[in-house]
């Protein structure tokens, strides 16, 4: 395949400035197709906290003072570079004080909209002044929603975007932008309104995520179950009659995981390093999870862990109840870390006071604590009401922590459940969002791990697993060529799904 210009704009990228995985998956993705050797610029905001991190910022000389009009404001924005040590990716800054010299990422701010749409109508400026037509502009979430349609509008006069094609990635659906009709001139679309969903212009309100999705050549979702499920009015959240209208436009991409980041065999947070051939040497990292913890040490049952934002999302107000009686009637062991609602962090709290020396909850971050739990766990709890993709569950099965997972968006694709007979799975899956069937569920945890030879055998299984972001790129570059009409029928799941994209015979024959 030919070299493609990948233009990436993303609200966050690692590790210049994250909150979720969003940056995580910009920053991998981008080396990942750098490393292809793709062109790749991935432009997000200069923040103030970027700013005073102490990266090392270099001016971007073309593209100093840039003017950025929308509607009847005008300012200007400069570009500064910033190099990221551990992929050599080059992300490219949007320096607006204005906009972006701020105490977090995002606001509660009035203008919250505008900052995303300069940064949007930002980057195709940036284009311009570089001289330079990119292949794809893929858009990230909501913040860059705006992008497809500006693209379209600029492709009608300027001919550096003539062949341009866009790809909208929803990473979660629960946030869409959404802002009333009456600042429709803060985002340079007052002469583009006809454009706009009518629906909701008649109603108050303009949808920065749909907007993309009406306009993007093609839409992803981090998962393939997540690409059906917000098809539905249960998890559409008030775009799955847009979605649906996209009908073959619409792709599931499993996202993936920075396996040198990710790894037992190189984490430089834990005391063992391990791999599948050695994973006895697991255990050592249990002892010093235990022990930094202050938790009782060798419990005769498995060690549980949680890694996760504390929210209504991810499902655990289904958790003290039957952790309750699992911790009550069993030696086994929690570790929690995370933060978040009040009530999830007041559940976890109780229940370290109830049971001394059998719980500890960490009430906000540590990376080195992640990565620790992460290794010397036995099992990891994700009960996710719903999940576009999920990282966690793929860092457990490398490292041989065995998920327990609810079968929604990407943890149904990346857990399968382990069958005691074939020997065949991954972890333990329950379907019903309800206390029983997570009890259920950990029960079996329990039985499998009595039978030390099924266990074994699902640790295996675990980490013969491989979510690379090696491997996943590669289907995003399928899609880009698609899009492109290099790539003849190949679906996103690098297999022929029958589905057009529309590319001409003559499109085809110019890329061969």
């Amino acid at each position: 395949m030919s070299p493609l210009r990948l233009l990436f704009v993303a609200s966050e990228v690692a590790p210049l400035a994250k909150t979720g995985g969003l940056a995580d998956v910009v920053a991998a993705l981008g080396a990942q197709l750098s490393e292809f050797g793709h062109d790749v610029r991935v432009l997000m905001p200069l923040y103030r906290r970027v700013r005073e991190s102490g990266v090392e910022l270099t001016a971007v000389e073309s593209c100093q003072a840039i003017p950025v009009q929308l509607g009847p404001r005008q300012g200007q924005v400069s570009v500064f570079a910033s190099t990221i040590k551990e992929t050599g990716l080059e992300v490219w800054l949007v320096d607006c004080p204005e906009l972006y010299d701020r105490d977090g990422i995002y606001t509660q701010d009035d203008d919250e909209h505008l900052r995303f749409a300069v940064l949007a109508r930002a980057a195709l400026s940036v284009c311009q002044h570089t001289s330079w037509s990119p292949d794809i502009v893929h858009a990230h979430d909501w913040h860059a929603g705006l992008l497809p349609l500006y693209v379209k509008q600029l492709a009608s006069w300027d001919d550096l975007f003539k062949r341009t094609k866009t790809l909208l990635t929803i990473h979660n659906i629960g946030y869409q932008g959404i802002i009333e009709a009456s600042k429709i001139n803060d985002l340079g679309l007052d002469d583009a309104a006809h454009m706009l969903h009518q629906e909701d212009l008649a109603d108050g309100r303009i949808n920065f995520l749909k907007t993309g999705v009406m306009y993007a050549d093609a839409v992803t979702t981090v998962s393939e179950t997540y690409a059906r499920e917000v098809l539905s009015d249960e998890h559409g959240m008030g775009l799955q009659t847009a979605l649906r209208e996209r009908g073959d436009a619409v792709h599931g991409i499993v996202n993936g995981i920075d396996d040198q980041e990710w790894s037992p065999e190189l984490d430089r947070y834990i005391p063992q390093h391990y791999s599948k051939k050695t994973v006895a040497d697991k255990v050592i990292n249990r002892v010093a999870l235990l022990e930094s913890l202050g938790l009782k040490p060798a419990p005769h049952g498995p060690v549980f862990g949680i890694v996760s934002r504390l929210a209504w999302q991810k499902g655990f107000e289904l958790l003290p109840g039957p952790l309750a009686d699992m911790l009550g009637s069993h030696d086994v062991r929690l570790a929690v870390l995370g933060s978040g609602e009040e009530k999830y962090e007041k559940a976890f709290t109780e229940l370290q006071q109830r049971f001394p020396g059998k719980v500890c909850f960490y009430n906000g971050y540590s990376n080195k604590l992640a990565h620790l739990i992460e290794a010397g766990s036995d099992v990891f709890l994700m009960p996710s009401r719903y999940e576009p993709c999920g990282l966690n569950q793929m860092y457990s099965l490398a490292y041989g922590t065995i998920p327990v997972v609810r079968r929604t968006g990407g943890l149904a694709d990346t857990v399968q459940l382990f069958d005691r007979g074939s020997g065949k799975g991954t972890g333990v899956v329950f379907d019903h969002f309800d206390e029983e069937a997570l009890r259920r569920a950990l029960v079996y945890v329990l039985e499998l791990w009595s039978d030390r030879a099924a266990w074994k055998q699902l640790m295996s299984n675990a980490m013969s697993q491989d979510f690379s972001w090696t491997k996943q790129a590669r289907l995003y570059e399928t899609l880009y060529a698609r899009l492109c009409g290099c790539g003849g029928a190949a679906g996103a799941n690098g297999a022929s799904d029958g589905s057009s994209d529309g590319t001409s015979e003559a499109e085809e024959e110019a890329c061969t």
